[in-house]
């Protein structure tokens, strides 16, 4: 053999090297990333799997101030967050901000577990329905009084 065939193998081989190399890297950052994505699912299963609301009462006084009140338990183990919290009246979405109490604390934006979430809104005409959805996906529905 020549100093032409094994010049050319040697190049070959170090092609195929530095090929399988580049091969790694990006089959090695990709399957990192994917395992990311199953840990982070993972985590926001067991947070919704832990998230638990039910609605005490909701109901409208239509008298003068023409407000609904949603009174809410955080009856689950995951401690949720104020504005996360979304309030839809037949269906449409509320915004709250401002008018809402954790155990007469309205200044604070976490709520725990077992405690009670108020929220007071003002309304032209009285609603149906309330729906409230947490932050995790986890909602709960009451008919208004």
């Amino acid at each position: 053999m020549g100093f032409g065939v094994s010049g050319s193998t040697a190049i070959i081989f170090l092609g195929v090297l530095i090929a399988t190399g580049t091969l790694y890297t990006a089959t090695s950052n990709a399957s990192e990333n994917l395992l990311e994505a199953q840990d982070a699912d993972a985590e926001q299963a067991l947070e919704r799997t832990n998230t638990e609301i039910v609605i005490s009462n909701a109901t409208y006084n239509a008298s003068g101030s023409d407000s609904l009140v949603v009174n809410i338990t955080n009856t689950g183990a995951t401690t949720l967050e104020v504005d996360e919290t979304t309030l839809l009246v037949d269906n449409v979405y509320t915004n709250t901000s401002g008018v809402t109490t954790v155990d007469g604390n309205q200044a604070t934006n976490l709520w725990y577990p077992g405690e009670h979430l108020v929220m007071n809104v003002s309304l032209g005409s009285a609603p149906g329905r309330v729906k409230v959805v947490t932050g995790t996906g986890v909602a709960a529905t009451e008919e208004v009084i």
